[in-house]
C-alpha cells in the first residue's frame, strides 16, 4: 500500500516527527507554489512506500511549529530524523531532489 501524506496539526506535530524519518511540507492553501509541491511530495511518498513518513502542516492553522522552525517562506520541506531537523528545502523542489534527500536520511 502506498504511503499516505498525513495532515499534521499543532497538537500532533511533535508526536508524529519524534521517531524515524518524517518529511514535513509546511504550506498554506492560498500558496500557488505549495499546490505545485503537493503532487511531487505524494509521488515521492509512493516511491518510498512505508520507509519514511510524509506529512503536511498548514502554517495558517498551526503557527506554533511554523514559528518554532522559523518558517519564513512556503513551501518549506523539512526532513526530520528522530525529531531532529536534518535537511531543509525552501521553494518548490523536484522529485529527484526530495527522493535523494530522504534516501540519505534513511
Amino acid at each position: 500500500m502506498a504511503n499516505e501524506v498525513l495532515n499534521l496539526t499543532e497538537t500532533s506535530f511533535d508526536s508524529e516527527i519524534k521517531e524515524g524519518v518524517t518529511i514535513v511540507d509546511f504550506w498554506a492553501p492560498w500558496c500557488a507554489p505549495c499546490r505545485i509541491q503537493t503532487p511531487i511530495l505524494e509521488a515521492v511518498a509512493k516511491k518510498l512506500d512505508a520507509r519514511a513518513k510524509f506529512a503536511k502542516l498548514n502554517v495558517d492553522e498551526a503557527r506554533g511549529p511554523a514559528t518554532t522552525y522559523g518558517i519564513q517562506g512556503i513551501p518549506t520541506v523539512i526532513i526530520f530524523k528522530d525529531g531532529e531537523e536534518v535537511q531543509r528545502f525552501v521553494g518548490v523542489r523536484q522529485e529527484f531532489e526530495l527522493l535523494g534527500a530522504v534516501q540519505n536520511a534513511l
